[in-house]
């Protein structure tokens, strides 16, 4: 089994488990992924496959890109991801990773990109508590001392302070699968995912100790 599929994102939506409690659920929307190239450790120095995944108009793809999948005998993709598997001999160009492969995992993890949130300050961004909220009072959502003035006569490196935040990569761990819609290629997971609607997520198996 190739222990990831990529797919989009749908929104969020209720459903009733077996004691009639409302749970709220993400729908993925995982379309067949097809197995763009193999990688092996004789060929590139490790071990994985490259999935692609998404339409997109043959006008659109532009000659190396053509080239690769022309060499490996696939059809274009909007995105190509690796994923590492055990043994990459396993798998030839042209097989198909589906969401009935994630029939009997119970629990997944969930990676994408959090959405984006802009320039935003200290209590926003890391949760300080602020200053005193009177009038009377000149310290409010500053975020203070920053450092120390004759030693070390610098800012700290990893020193919490006002900054970009969101569009990092996060991965929510131990989702709970609620339902598999193989006609349909949706995946249901109680609880939310990373990104907004249309984003990008990758589902694995969760619990497998490795890396990717």
């Amino acid at each position: 089994m190739i222990n990831a599929i990529y797919g989009k994102t749908i929104g969020m939506t209720q459903l009733f488990n077996d004691n009639d409690e409302v749970m709220a659920v993400t729908v993925i929307q995982a379309e067949p992924n097809t197995v763009c190239q193999v990688k092996t450790t004789d060929t590139d120095g490790y071990e994985a496959v490259q999935l692609g995944f998404g339409t997109i108009k043959d006008k659109k793809v532009n000659s190396p890109m053509r080239g690769h999948y022309n060499k490996w005998g696939v059809e274009p993709c909007r995105h190509l991801r690796e994923v590492r598997v055990d043994s990459a001999a396993d798998y030839k160009p042209g097989d198909k990773q589906t969401v009935a492969e994630f029939a009997e995992v119970a629990k997944v993890d969930v990676t994408g990109t959090s959405k984006g949130k802009g320039y935003a300050g200290v209590i926003k961004r890391h949760g300080f508590g602020g200053g005193p909220g009177g009038h009377g009072s000149h310290f409010h959502r500053a975020p203070g001392s920053i450092g120390m003035c004759a030693t070390p006569s610098r800012v700290l490196k990893g020193m919490r302070m006002p900054g970009h935040m969101g569009c990092d990569r996060v991965t929510v761990k131990n989702l709970e699968v609620v339902r598999i819609d193989e006609d349909l290629n949706l995946i249901l997971v109680k609880g939310a995912v990373p990104g907004s609607k249309d984003g990008i997520v990758r589902v694995r198996a969760a619990g497998n100790g490795k890396s990717w």
